[in-house]
């Protein structure tokens, strides 16, 4: 339980299904307080058990340093991902085990079903405007039958609403927005805090190795980024590449070629709906959380990876953020970028 409302609702809704249950916040830096109380009223309102996990320092070393590798290789990490398979669906559930429970609920938009077969499938939530089953594609078939989404049926409204009727503390709370750990959004002052260096500036360069400009430190910037630059052209630049070697960092036009890619290769895959693709497997693809599916052919070239060629190219698809694959409302599975094909 994270404090939140859409915790607060499943906890109530878990509490109603299965009668008893126990909430848990787990501690993943410091925030003062205000998670772990709100969330203790609410378990006291339900008259549920409630329990503090210290998981700063696996955050810490899974989720926050593995953020800070990929933005120092020029990637763009997904911490949420990340978060999910080491913390809330990996050390919370043998957590959970260890201490007697049998399943575990989180408050994500995103729903489990179980085909003909008795094989467990991830589907889109109903309120799609906050589905979070891009987030979730690195779930397995242990963690997806043991574990309960309450909210995937419903509207985001209706929670808050259920909320209200039950008098949470934090009924009108708003939702973060942020990366929960860089709650400004200055992720480059974040990454030189956390790891006391100094990053150097280096040149903005055109395609044909031109200086366009002077740039603050790759950690500053990532793929297909437009604002925030302080260059000046003809047209709006965006970020097309960063060259770690080098610390040059190639920016194009909207119009230019380069910007767009065919495909990506992704690793470090899960696949949900099945244990391997069958060949020239045609589907739709998400390549960041909020971008629009996008039809493609997936080929497993091995086990653990996976070549995706989109039907239309895609612009800026960025290394470290998830490929995910998608059937209609179901996730497939997905993979971890590691390079694109222009």
């Amino acid at each position: 339980m994270s404090g939140g409302v859409d915790s607060s609702v499943s906890a109530f809704l878990m509490r109603e299904k299965y009668g008893a249950c126990t909430g848990a916040t787990m501690l993943l830096a410091d925030d003062g307080g205000k998670n772990i109380h709100d969330a203790k009223s609410v378990c006291e309102s339900l008259n549920i058990g409630h329990e503090v996990i210290d998981m700063r320092e696996i955050f810490r070393e899974k989720v926050i340093r593995k953020f800070v590798d990929v933005y120092e290789s020029g990637g763009t990490p997904n911490p949420c991902i990340e978060c999910n398979r080491s913390v809330k669906f990996g050390e919370f559930l043998t957590h959970a085990q260890e201490s007697g429970h049998e399943r575990i609920a989180t408050g994500h938009y995103a729903r489990i079903e179980r085909d003909n077969s008795g094989r467990y499938l991830l589907r889109k939530a109903v309120d799609i405007s906050r589905d979070q089953s891009y987030v979730l594609y690195m779930l397995s078939q242990e963690i997806l039958r043991r574990a309960d989404f309450p909210l995937g049926g419903m509207l985001k409204s209706d929670a808050r609403k259920l909320a209200e009727s039950l008098g949470f503390v934090n009924a009108k709370r708003s939702d973060s927005q942020d990366i929960c750990f860089v709650p400004d959004g200055d992720y480059g002052r974040f990454i030189a805090s956390f790891t006391g260096k100094t990053y150097p500036p280096g040149n903005f360069v055109d395609a044909r190795g031109n200086i366009l400009g002077r740039h603050k430190g790759i950690i500053h910037y990532t793929a297909g980024q437009r604002r925030g630059l302080g260059v000046a052209g003809k047209s709006r630049l965006y970020v097309a590449n960063i060259n770690t070697l080098t610390n040059d960092i190639t920016l194009l036009p909207e119009t230019d070629s380069g910007l767009y890619a065919r495909g990506v290769i992704a690793r470090d895959v899960n696949l949900i709906a099945c244990e391997k693709l069958p060949g020239n497997f045609r589907a739709c693809v998400k390549t960041r959380y909020r971008q629009k599916e996008i039809p493609c052919v997936v080929n497993q070239a091995r086990d653990d990876e996976l070549v995706i060629e989109f039907e239309e190219r895609v612009k800026s698809p960025a290394v470290g953020q998830a490929a995910v694959i998608y059937d209609g409302e179901y996730v497939i599975g997905g993979g971890t970028i590691e390079s694109v094909m222009i």
